[in-house]
């Protein structure tokens, strides 16, 4: 059985920077698609950043291209969220999603497999 276990989270500030971790476990990570959404308090659940299974197609929201960047290790079986010049509508709780050769959609109903999710916070 896969598992996500999403790491990284925290409180920063306005313009800085946070590297959120999500470890693929029970499955061959080269497989998989992974998918970053997030949920602010009392919205509905976003697509952030998606990469592909074989990792060579990735694709962003609007809100966060430029600033935000996926990448993968597979040696380590983990999926990477690199988020930089963070803004205080950044905040919510992150969730990474994954769906067995998936080609890298961005709809939250294409994947299977979820995390618990982490918190980022930025205060202002």
């Amino acid at each position: 059985q896969v598992r996500l276990v999403e790491s990284g989270g925290g409180l920063v500030q306005a313009g800085d920077s946070l590297r959120l971790s999500c470890a693929v476990s029970g499955g061959i990570f080269s497989t998989y698609a992974v998918a970053w959404f997030r949920q602010a308090p009392g919205k509905e659940r976003e697509f952030v950043a998606v990469r592909s299974w074989n990792g060579y197609n990735s694709n962003y929201a609007d809100s966060v291209k430029g600033r935000f960047t996926i990448s993968g290790d597979n040696a380590k079986s983990t999926v990477y969220l690199q988020m930089s010049n963070l803004k205080p509508e950044d905040t919510a709780v992150y969730y990474c999603a994954a769906v067995y050769y998936g080609g890298g959609s961005i709809s939250a109903t294409s994947y299977d497999i979820w995390g618990q999710g982490t918190q980022v916070t930025v205060s202002s």
